[in-house]
């Protein structure tokens, strides 16, 4: 029996691989595909993966390659280029501590650096995207390694190439530009500003902004906790669903928050959508499947539960949710092809 994907994702769920390889020089990567009898399935820290309970008939590579560096960029900017296994909480912190804004909403996003972009992870009115500039990535279907502008990535609200685009780039590294500031960008979410008590617009120091953010995501079960009953997820498990304009008078008539994002589109929330359901926190759904204790949107495996088990939840989440109000959720976590 090979390692078990269980060990390897926050989840903690999933069988065993067929071979598993840990990566962590950046040097030895030609090397390693090279050797490899079949295109891998790469995992950050499995912040946003299911893996099934039969486990995995092929190759797994663990991204943990490590590394920041810094270089001067144009009009002033500094380029930040991090590899694709250093955490994305650490690249955060890195730039918070160095006086340099454009990421600083992003603390508490769970995972790497090389998996921000293919979600094009975002909070709080910031995404990898307004930042990135270049990515250096493999492209399995040419077996080359190139490097890639940020309009060849095809960002979208949480999407990107490498997203609809699976397993056929694995990221290397990321390198983001940033501007030297000692305050953060100015805040445009509310409960940010009435949980650090300033107005909307605000621009408050680097440091308090992010710790703003994290105490914030905290107290909405935002951050993935290292123990207890909340511990094995993935986050919230749904994207906010695009809706049309009728649907979005509607939700607001009920009282269902609905947002535009930054293509234009208008999104309800899944989590409200979930909770008019009848679903709450800390509510089973199914054999060792439950709402977290904080929110119904994060779906949480506790004792004897299976990847099957989640899967099953969330399809059936999905069902009852677009037999109820037409709309249609899409799942986050993604699964080995």
């Amino acid at each position: 029996m090979g390692d078990l994907l269980a060990d390897h994702t926050t989840l903690r769920l999933g069988g065993p691989a067929d071979r598993l390889h840990t990566h962590t020089d950046p040097l030895t990567w030609p090397d390693l595909v090279a050797r490899l009898p079949c295109r891998p399935w790469v995992l950050g820290t499995g912040s946003n993966v299911l893996a099934p309970d039969a486990g995995h008939r092929g190759v797994v590579v663990i991204m943990a390659t490590r590394g920041i560096t810094t270089t001067h960029g144009p009009h002033g900017t500094v380029e930040v280029t991090a590899r694709a296994g250093e955490p994305l909480a650490n690249l955060v912190a890195h730039t918070v501590a160095h006086g340099l804004s454009g990421i600083e909403y992003l603390t508490g996003i769970p995972g790497t650096a090389g998996a921000a972009p293919v979600q094009n992870a975002g909070a709080y009115g910031q995404e990898i995207a307004d930042t990135l500039t270049t990515l250096t990535t493999h492209d399995h279907h040419t077996g080359r390694t190139v490097r890639l502008t940020r309009e060849q990535c095809r960002f979208g609200y949480r999407t990107s190439r490498f997203k609809t685009e699976p397993r056929r780039f694995t990221i290397l590294d990321v390198t983001l530009r940033l501007t030297p500031r000692a305050h953060a960008a100015p805040i445009t979410y509310r409960h940010l500003a009435q949980s650090l008590d300033v107005p909307l617009g605000a621009t408050p120091p680097l440091a308090e902004a992010a710790a703003g953010v994290a105490a914030d995501r905290r107290a909405r079960g935002l951050l993935l906790p290292t123990h207890g009953p909340d511990a094995r997820q993935v986050g919230s498990v749904f994207l906010n669903p695009p809706v049309t304009a009728h649907q979005a008078t509607a939700l607001r008539a009920a009282g269902g928050p609905v947002h535009r994002t930054p293509d234009g589109t208008q999104r309800a929330s899944a989590g409200w959508l979930i909770q008019q359901l009848g679903h709450q926190p800390d509510s089973p759904l199914g054999p060792g499947i439950w709402c977290s204790t904080l929110r119904a949107l994060t779906i949480v495996a506790r004792e004897n539960a299976t990847a099957t088990a989640f899967a099953d939840t969330l399809v059936g989440l999905v069902t009852d949710v677009e037999t109820t109000f037409g709309i249609r959720l899409h799942p986050e976590p993604t699964t080995p092809h």
